[in-house]
C-alpha cells in the first residue's frame, strides 16, 4: 500500500512540478547543467515525452549557440510532429486512464515555434532562404490544422510573427517584392486575428516597412493608399550604413495544471445520454443505442461525472517593456509576438472541441467500476468471490487517481517577442538594451558588428521571470 501511495502521490504531480531541476537550470542560465539533465533522463528519448526532449535539447543548444545540433534536434521534434501516428495501444489506455499516457503531441503554437527556432538558427548560420522556408512552414501547418478542425473555433488561425520574419528575411535579401508581400499579410493577420484575440496591435516598424518596401519596387499607388491608411508619409533613407534587427525573447509563456468539471445525467432521447454543466452551458449527448442492455443500464447509472482538464498558469516575466540605445538614440521595442495569450486562447479552443472525448473517457471508467462492482456482488451473493478477484474500492480508487489532466508542455517557449529596426553606420557599435518592469530596471550592453548595406539579426533571450505559486 505504502508502494501505491508513493506512486499515485507521484502521479498527481504536474509534469512542470517533475521537471523543475531543469527548469531551475534554465532561469539560473545554467545551460550546461540543463543539457546534463535532459542526458540524464533520456529514457523519454524514445517515450512518450520524445517530442517534448527533442524541443527541449533544441532549444537549450539554441541558447549555446550551437545552431547546427539545434536543428539537427528540431528536425527530430519536426519530423514527429509530422510523422505522428494514432497508436490503438496508447489510444485505448488513455480511454481508461487519462490523455497523459499518449505520446506528448504538442499544441499548435508549440509545433509552429519548432518551425521559428528553426529559422533563428538558420539566420545565425546567413542562411536566408533555409529560414524563409521554417517561416512559411508555420503558415503551412497553421493551414492544415484549420482544414481539420472545419467548423470548430480556432483563433490561433495564422501567425503574423512568421509572415514579419519572412519580410525581413526578404527584405536583407533585397528581395523588396517578396519583402512588401509578406508585410502586407502580417498586416492582414495583427489588424484582424492578432489585435482581437491576442492584444498584439500592429508595430510602428511593420508600417514603416510597409511603405519602404512598397516604395522601393515602386508601387507608387500602394504607397499612398498605405500613408492614407496609416497617417504616414514616407521618407526615403538618407543615412548610409546598414540594419540592425533586434529581436527579443522575454521570459517564459505558461505552465499547465489541472482543474475539474463536474457533469450531470440529463433524460434524453430514446438511446442516448446527455450530460450537461448548467455554469459553462455545455451539453453532450451520447448515443448508446449500440451497446448492450446491462451497459446502457451502467452508463444511466451514472449521474455525476468529474473530468480533468488542463488549463495554463502564467509565469509572469520579471520585464514589460524594453528599449535600445544605440548612437545616443533610443529605439522601442515593440510587440510583435505574445505567446502567453495565443498559448492560453488555443488551449481553450481544443478543450471545447475535446470536451466529449473527455466525457467519453471518464464515463468509460465510471461503467467499468460498475461492471465490476456488479459481478463482484454477483459471485458475492453465489460464494464464488475469491482474493483473485477486483476489488470494487481499488477500481474506484484507480479511476479517481488517474482521472488526470495531461499538464505536459513546452515550458522554455518566451512568454512574449519584441523586435525594432535600427539604422546604424557600418563597423562595431556598443549597443545597451533596457528592460523595465515592476520591480526595477536592468540593462545589458553588446558589441555588434554591422556592415554597409547588410542587415544584422541579434536576438536576446531574457530569463528572468517569476516562480508559478502552484
Amino acid at each position: 500500500m505504502l508502494i501505491l501511495a508513493a506512486f499515485l502521490l507521484f502521479a498527481c504531480a504536474t509534469y512542470y512540478q517533475k521537471t523543475q531541476k531543469f527548469q531551475s537550470y534554465i532561469m539560473n542560465g545554467e545551460l550546461e547543467k540543463a543539457m546534463a539533465w535532459l542526458n540524464h533522463n533520456d529514457k523519454d528519448k524514445e517515450g512518450k515525452n520524445e517530442l517534448l526532449y527533442y524541443m527541449y535539447r533544441g532549444w537549450v543548444a539554441w541558447m549555446q549557440g550551437d545552431y547546427v545540433s539545434s536543428n539537427a534536434d528540431l528536425e527530430i521534434a519536426d519530423m514527429l510532429i509530422e510523422d505522428y501516428k494514432k497508436q490503438v495501444g496508447y489510444e485505448a489506455l488513455a480511454l481508461i486512464s487519462n490523455p497523459g499516457t499518449r505520446p506528448y503531441q504538442a499544441e499548435d503554437f508549440e509545433k509552429t515555434m519548432v518551425n521559428y527556432f528553426k529559422a533563428m538558427n538558420y539566420i545565425a548560420e546567413g542562411q536566408y532562404d533555409e529560414a524563409i522556408v521554417e517561416a512559411r512552414r508555420i503558415s503551412i501547418k497553421l493551414q492544415q490544422l484549420n482544414s481539420k478542425y472545419g467548423d470548430h473555433q480556432n483563433r490561433y488561425s495564422d501567425d503574423a510573427f512568421a509572415h514579419l520574419v519572412i519580410g525581413l528575411l526578404y527584405d536583407a535579401s533585397n528581395d523588396f517584392n517578396n519583402a512588401f508581400i509578406a508585410y502586407r499579410n502580417a498586416l492582414e493577420v495583427y489588424e484582424t486575428i492578432y489585435s482581437e484575440n491576442f492584444g498584439v496591435n500592429v508595430p510602428e516598424q511593420l508600417k514603416l516597412d510597409i511603405l519602404r518596401t512598397a516604395a522601393l519596387t515602386g508601387f507608387r499607388d500602394e504607397v499612398a493608399y498605405y500613408e492614407k491608411k496609416f497617417g504616414l508619409k514616407y521618407n526615403p533613407e538618407k543615412s548610409q550604413g546598414g540594419d540592425l534587427i533586434f529581436i527579443w525573447q522575454n521570459g517564459f509563456g505558461p505552465v499547465k495544471d489541472e482543474w475539474s468539471i463536474t457533469f450531470t445525467m440529463v433524460p434524453g432521447d430514446v438511446g442516448f445520454v446527455t450530460y450537461t454543466n448548467e455554469e459553462y452551458g455545455l451539453t453532450f449527448p451520447f448515443y448508446i443505442g449500440d451497446r448492450s442492455s446491462s451497459e446502457q443500464a451502467q452508463l444511466r447509472d451514472l449521474s455525476i461525472l468529474r473530468v480533468a482538464f488542463p488549463k495554463y498558469v502564467e509565469r509572469l516575466p520579471i520585464y514589460q517593456s524594453a528599449y535600445i540605445t544605440a548612437n545616443g538614440q533610443q529605439y522601442p521595442l515593440e510587440l510583435a509576438e505574445n505567446i502567453n495569450n495565443i498559448a492560453f486562447k488555443t488551449l481553450h479552443d481544443r478543450m471545447l472541441r475535446e470536451f466529449g472525448n473527455a466525457l467519453l473517457r471518464v464515463a468509460t471508467k465510471k461503467a467499468i467500476e460498475l461492471g465490476v462492482r456488479e459481478a463482484t456482488k454477483n459471485k458475492s451473493e453465489e460464494g464464488k468471490l475469491d482474493l483473485g478477484d477486483i476489488a470494487p474500492a481499488a477500481v474506484t480508487i484507480i479511476n479517481a487517481a488517474t482521472e488526470k489532466a495531461d499538464t505536459r508542455n513546452w515550458q522554455t517557449l518566451p512568454h512574449d517577442i519584441s523586435y525594432a529596426r535600427i539604422r546604424l553606420p557600418a563597423g562595431e557599435h556598443s549597443i545597451s538594451i533596457k528592460m523595465s518592469g515592476p520591480h526595477g530596471t536592468d540593462e545589458n550592453t553588446f558589441t555588434i558588428q554591422i556592415r554597409d548595406s547588410k542587415t544584422t539579426f541579434f536576438n536576446l533571450q531574457s530569463l528572468e521571470t517569476e516562480i508559478p505559486s502552484n
